[in-house]
């Protein structure tokens, strides 16, 4: 049936299921600071959605300056209400939306630039996806660094659904479609709490890029060095949400990466 959520439920429960800001501020200044040798304070959240990795940047620091873009209004509005609003006054003056587009974006150079929740797979040729790239190497001080995240493995290519459950809620993860032959797909997250199945909650057509890809166009972009983090094993052979420099890993049915791309 045709989800029936209010605004604040579909972000809620999109956050609840798929992103953790703390974590991954806590990964972005952890890995800069071991590549540059001192901590990052400005950075630019791509394709943002409701801005939480930068309004969790904010906190970290009084020196820290963020800003998220992103095209669509509604998300920009779900932030402001559900993280920027909950800033202190002195924190709300250091994040910034922009409605805009990353690949023509006003804000000032910084640190650290983000496109994370494969944001990015929305670009399905390389000459704009290199041509995003090249624009982020601009935006960069010269010490910066790119943060992108990526999925894949075989499993990640099946028309499958996976679940995952939480407090209250279900979360469903489904491959609608996948051309071998250009990488095309669609997906799309469900969720069913106590009133039923909300489907097609939010739906995505993607090119599926691979790594080798990503550090091709990110050579061709200008960035010198590309580093990619893999992610550790729990005692049950799951992952572990840790991630570390890895260029050598285990095959897996379905993985999630890190890649820095360093100016």
């Amino acid at each position: 049936m045709k989800s029936k959520l209010s605004l604040d439920q579909k972000y809620d429960y999109y956050e609840r299921s798929v992103q953790n800001a703390e974590c991954e501020v806590a990964f972005m200044h952890d890995e800069y600071k071991r590549a540059r040798g001192h901590a990052p304070f400005s950075m630019r959240e791509d394709f943002c959605g409701t801005g939480a990795i930068s309004c969790e940047w904010v906190r970290q620091d009084k020196r820290c300056e963020a800003w998220g873009i992103d095209l669509d209004p509604e998300p920009i509005a779900m932030g402001k209400k559900r993280h920027h609003s909950k800033l202190k006054p002195a924190e709300q003056k250091r994040m910034t939306y922009l409605l805009e587009n990353v690949l023509k974006v006003s804000a000032p150079k910084v640190d650290v630039v983000c496109a994370f929740n494969f944001s990015y797979f929305i670009l399905k040729s390389r000459k704009e996806l290199v041509k995003y790239c090249k624009s982020v190497r601009k935006s960069l001080k010269k010490d910066g660094v790119f943060f992108m995240d990526i999925f894949g493995g075989p499993e990640s290519q099946k028309l499958v659904t996976d679940t995952k459950k939480l407090k209250g809620l279900t979360y469903y993860w489904e491959c609608q479609y996948w051309n071998p032959m250009s990488h095309d797909c669609k997906f799309a997250i469900h969720f069913k709490d106590s009133k039923g199945k909300h489907l097609d909650v939010f739906t995505y057509d993607w090119r599926m890029w691979t790594v080798p890809e990503l550090k091709d166009i990110l050579k061709e972009a200008g960035f010198k060095k590309i580093v990619t983090y893999w992610e550790g094993d729990d005692d049950e052979g799951n992952g572990n949400g840790e991630f570390a420099p890895l260029d050598d890993p285990e095959n897996c049915d379905a993985w999630v990466s890190y890649i820095g791309a360093m100016v």
